[in-house]
């Protein structure tokens, strides 16, 4: 479909949205991308949308991902392990996923954001082992938990961050601060497989990804700033952040039953 320049001004904007909040909460910020894409932006077709977030998810978690190996707090050969596993599972997963009506898709992926909140709202322990290694022991629960999401990732065509933490927590127990960052490798991989597959099928809106990607830059940018002054706040925001999420899923819900003619 051609957008037209409104719709790749509305794209910078939702991108600033989904950048502001990944730098004000962290994880579980770029579950808003399809939605936005979708229903901001007006991208019809669910699987452009789909794949054309992918790519966007992807190219905002690579560069999340450089300050975090800068911060030393990126375990390489664990996070190495899971995304290769994971990349298999992913390309499966987004296979699986364009194959599935696009309505269908949107109302499972608002189930998942519903997921999504819940487990903002519960919050994760910090506690972990800091010196973990890649061992004998752990690797199969890596190259297990690292193809699942992938499955999982790649079907919904999002980063999957949010299940990456606390499957590599799970796997090694590893501080979270070393999940978030390690998690940021197999996001990338993950969403880069799923937009690979998506362009394949011609599911990726180029230009709007690259817009969405700058506004991403553009609303990280405040969101981070925002968030050290904020930072004593943490629970309260994420409590504000999964509301917001609920609130789009059900409203999502409500679309997709009316697309699909049940209301």
């Amino acid at each position: 479909m051609t957008l037209s320049v409104l719709q790749y001004v509305l794209g910078a904007g939702a991108g600033s949205v989904v950048g502001f909040s990944l730098g004000l909460v962290g994880g579980g910020g770029s579950i808003l991308a399809v939605p936005l894409i979708v229903y901001l932006v007006g991208v019809k077709d669910p699987h452009l949308a789909i794949g054309t977030s992918a790519f966007a998810v992807a190219a905002n978690a690579a560069a999340n991902l450089v300050n975090h190996a800068r911060g030393g707090t990126v375990k390489w050969k664990i996070a190495g392990l899971f995304a290769g596993a994971g990349v298999i599972g992913a390309l499966v997963g987004s296979t699986l996923g364009k194959a599935i009506d696009g309505q269908q898709l949107l109302a499972l992926f608002a189930v998942l954001m519903l997921v999504v909140g819940a487990l903002m709202i519960r919050g994760r322990s910090a506690s972990g082992d800091a010196t973990v290694l890649l061992t004998r022991q752990n690797a199969p629960k890596l190259i297990g938990t690292g193809t699942a999401t992938g499955i999982l990732s790649g079907f919904f065509g999002i980063g999957g961050g949010f299940l990456i933490v606390p499957s590599l927590m799970y796997s090694t127990r590893m501080p979270i601060y070393y999940a978030v960052g390690s998690s940021l490798v197999g996001v990338t991989a993950f969403g880069l497989t799923t937009a690979f597959n998506y362009a394949l099928s011609g599911w990726v809106d180029w230009p709007l990804a690259f817009v969405f990607v700058g506004g991403g830059v553009v609303g990280g940018l405040f969101g981070s700033r925002l968030a050290k002054h904020l930072s004593d706040k943490k629970g309260a925001l994420n409590s504000v952040f999964a509301a917001l999420i609920f609130v789009v899923a059900i409203y999502m819900l409500y679309r997709s039953a009316d697309a699909l003619g049940f209301i």
